[in-house]
């Protein structure tokens, strides 16, 4: 997480996939770890969206488990959007809402302690950050 956050820039929408209990919310736990946020991060799954403004740059954080056969019409592109680096988890529930210039990051729980990361990039527009992450 901290080599991928320190090459994504605002604007940025990252896409976490997985099960529950893959490590989606441990995973942007880790990339505010690296922009210095201290505090524990706990998934927003009531409140749907959590934002980190204490940390350059800010860091938008959607849960969107709870907005499956929901309306999804309440703001949420204003932070998708916006200038910050936009994580989202259970993004399958907000579609509509998904920019096309996105990475996605598929996690699977192998073990407790194991977990298998596949990270997409849709448009091929993060090159710089696939090469720093080569032989990895």
């Amino acid at each position: 997480a901290s080599r991928i956050v320190s090459k994504l820039i605002p604007g940025d929408v990252v896409l976490l996939t997985g099960d529950l209990g893959a490590g989606k919310t441990t995973f942007v736990g880790g990339a505010l770890n690296a922009l210095g946020y201290k505090d524990h991060v706990v998934s927003p799954t009531f409140n749907i969206l959590k934002c980190y403004f204490e940390v350059k740059p800010n860091v938008f954080h959607i849960d969107a488990y709870r907005l499956e056969d929901q309306n999804i019409e309440i703001g949420l592109e204003e932070y998708i959007e916006g200038n910050g680096i936009c994580f989202i988890e259970w993004p399958k529930f907000i579609a509509p809402l998904i920019p096309v210039n996105h990475i996605e990051i598929s996690l699977t729980r192998i073990d407790d302690s194991v977990r298998e990361i596949v990270i997409t990039d849709k448009t091929d527009s993060h090159k710089e950050l696939f090469k720093s992450l080569e032989g990895r």
